[in-house]
């Protein structure tokens, strides 16, 4: 798999001012930066505080669920409930990983922490953003078991048209980011046809999964093609402003990515992961 051969990160108030200046100049005027880990989660919290053009989701992502500590759970608590975090996530399942990379959870921790995330984004009744790979049946599973919150969104989904008519019959958001363009992903683009407007949402998951045929640049560097026309029901809705058609001259931005479906299919929900601060 290739990676993008610059992913530059912002590390202080005027790198986010900058970044957002360069979206700006394309027509994106929000962004969501999205946390994995608890210094994740408080670098975009502290982001959202610098600009506020900046929101933040967080969550410990299903990979490091085994740090789900007492402590943990008590920072997470108090960072989701900060009026510039608009979600709970990246959380859910990932099946793929375990055995694979050295200090991945195991399936039961990543279950009991996507439980907790659950029950955190009811409490706090902002959207919860879930991360789906290679589980499907244990994501559902857990949803059904807990009862789902009443906004869902699945970050980067990525599975197939079966588990999108599954979500879409529960009227839960679909993102898509990049790997919809790969010229492999035939059976994503079939599910990516049956999302209606209203349920479909567009990321970047920067700085990676940048669209073909681009790979090997970082994704803030890709041109924007997208309308913005829904906001979750949980989150105060933006300014009208937002609600306008950006222009289309490609240039240096971080938010949104150009997503090339099949004649016929429109967007109209613009999330945008969008800011990778430094590791």
């Amino acid at each position: 798999m290739r990676t993008p051969t610059s992913t530059p990160g912002v590390r202080d108030a005027d790198d986010v001012r900058a970044a957002l200046d360069r979206a700006g100049a394309v027509g994106v005027r929000a962004v969501v930066t999205i946390a994995d880990d608890l210094a994740a989660a408080r670098w975009a919290t502290q982001a959202a505080e610098w600009d506020d053009r900046v929101y933040a989701a967080v969550a410990l992502h299903p990979t490091r669920a085994d740090a789900l500590t007492d402590d943990a759970r008590a920072e997470l608590e108090r960072l989701a409930a900060h009026p510039r975090v608009v979600a709970v996530g990246e959380t859910g399942m990932d099946l793929y990983w375990p055995g694979k990379l050295d200090g991945c959870a195991e399936p039961d921790a990543q279950r009991e922490a996507f439980a907790w995330h659950i029950d955190l984004a009811k409490r706090t009744g902002k959207p919860l953003m879930i991360h789906n790979r290679d589980a499907d049946a244990a994501v559902l599973d857990v949803l059904a078991a807990e009862g789902a919150p009443d906004t869902v969104i699945f970050h980067c989904f990525s599975s197939d048209a079966q588990m999108a008519r599954t979500c879409i019959e529960a009227g839960w958001l679909l993102s898509l980011a990049g790997t919809v363009s790969f010229k492999n992903a035939h059976a994503l683009r079939e599910a990516a046809r049956l999302i209606p407007g209203e349920l479909l949402l567009v990321e970047t998951d920067a700085p990676f999964l940048t669209p073909h045929p681009y790979r090997e640049r970082p994704t803030s560097r890709i041109a924007c093609r997208t309308r913005c026309a829904r906001w979750p029901r949980s989150v105060a809705a933006p300014p009208r402003s937002w609600r306008s058609k950006p222009p289309t001259t490609p240039s240096a931005h971080t938010g949104c990515v150009r997503v090339d479906l099949s004649k016929g299919i429109r967007y109209r929900l613009v999330i945008v992961s969008g800011l990778s601060r430094p590791f």
